[in-house]
């Protein structure tokens, strides 16, 4: 197509995130050459974005699917493997506040860039331990680089979001869910075929350095800070409301990753064979509903979809609990997997509209709390069954699950 002609007015022009400018429609006279231009940048940058959650979720998923295999390794029992296994989820929180910080400092772009190099580099040197020192070591900077490319590509997202001017944050997360999908998939493929971990490991790391090396040209561009930021920001009660629905989202989600298997296999009595069912039910709604969520918020809006995904959450559980047979735990799973799919997505991107703190900083302080509900959750069904039963431990699960609901009813940044 040629260009407008030199007498006609240039076309006009919104300032979007970083230095990304797009072409926006004038009065009446938009040329089909501009509007096919700005469709064709918006779905690069979301395209290029969405690239960095698949292979941030394909590197999770790849070292989740060899856990037995370094497990016996290293020789470890139950109990020493969940002491490691505790390195991970310290490193998350140890860079928390570190990474909207450098986020903050360097832009997302670069920091995401040397971010997703440095996580995939920390996912091969697990391949490589020969003892449990080197594996609590390589835990904890997968942990903390996992987190420092968190902040750094929901930041992106939310640049993408306020380029669409509508919710599409849950299908950025679905691309995570995908690559996790993916991941395990390729991860029992290579166990059964005998696989080192280290040589599954540099594969995936060879797909990831390329997928890297060609999404980041097509990622927003954002000003580096004056270096005023602040190294921790304390929230505001808008963050603090939307830190506390992402812990009581994420204390629901922790507990179904690790309890739904011991729920069918103790509770339910399920057949060998079957004791996955619960587990692969919750993950393929929590996968599947992030390819919706943003349909859903966009059409009801985010305040009635986190509502509902707070009654589906507490809904799906109990009825997990006052029937315990695999029919109605497996609808019930179902439930629980749909309502948190879209929980953690939502709350970031409202906190990304935070008028007091920048993208980067109120994400950091937001997934500070939220992520804490990741790790207390497990542990709290662990001492509730201790004392009671796994039964009333997913009651109580069921609780935080409408509590999701109450707080998004008077959550300030929830539009």
């Amino acid at each position: 197509m040629n260009p407008p002609a030199e007498n006609e007015k240039p076309v006009s022009k919104q300032s979007l995130p970083g230095t990304v400018d797009l072409p926006v429609m004038p009065a009446a006279k938009m040329r089909i050459w501009n509007i096919r231009r700005a469709i064709s940048i918006k779905g690069s940058i979301r395209l290029g974005v969405g690239t960095f959650f698949f292979t941030q979720g394909l590197c999770f998923a790849s070292w989740a699917s060899r856990i037995p295999d370094i497990k016996n390794l290293l020789g470890l029992s139950d109990a020493g493997l969940g002491s490691v296994l505790f390195a991970l989820p310290a490193g998350s929180i140890a860079g928390l506040p570190l990474s909207g910080w450098v986020v903050a400092r360097l832009g997302s772009k670069r920091v995401l860039l040397f971010g997703a190099m440095l996580y995939v580099l920390a996912l091969v040197s697990i391949g490589l331990v020969s003892a449990t020192w080197h594996l609590v070591a390589a835990l904890f900077c997968f942990g903390l680089t996992g987190n420092l490319v968190n902040i750094a590509v929901n930041t992106q997202a939310i640049g993408v979001e306020n380029i669409y001017k509508k919710s599409i944050m849950a299908s950025f997360h679905g691309a995570w869910s995908l690559a996790g999908l993916s991941g395990a998939a390729i991860g029992t493929v290579l166990r059964y075929n005998s696989v080192p971990p280290l040589f599954h490991f540099l594969d995936v790391a060879v797909f990831c350095y390329l997928a890297i090396f060609i999404a980041h040209r097509f990622t927003l561009r954002g000003n580096i800070s004056s270096g005023s930021q602040p190294f921790f920001a304390k929230p505001d009660n808008a963050l603090l409301a939307l830190g506390l629905i992402g812990f009581c989202g994420m204390a629901c989600e922790g507990a179904m990753f690790d309890w739904s298997g011991v729920y069918f296999e103790k509770v339910v009595n399920a057949p060998k064979a079957l004791i996955t069912v619960g587990y692969v039910a919750f993950m393929s709604t929590m996968s599947g509903g992030r390819f919706v969520g943003d349909w859903l918020a966009n059409t009801i809006g985010k305040r009635k979809m986190l509502q509902m995904s707070g009654i589906f959450i507490s809904v799906g559980l109990m009825v997990s609990v006052i029937f315990p047979f695999i029919v109605p735990v497996t609808i019930g799973f179902l439930l629980v997997g749909f309502g948190v799919s879209s929980v953690v997505p939502l709350v970031y991107s409202a906190a990304g509209k935070s008028p007091t703190l920048s993208p980067n900083m109120a994400l950091a302080a937001v997934s500070t709390i939220s992520f804490l509900g990741f790790l207390i959750g497990p542990p709290l069904i662990g001492f509730i069954a201790e004392a009671a039963s796994l039964r009333y431990s997913f009651a109580v699960i069921a609780a935080l699950g409408l509590g999701t609901t109450i707080l998004s009813s008077k959550a300030k940044l929830i539009q």
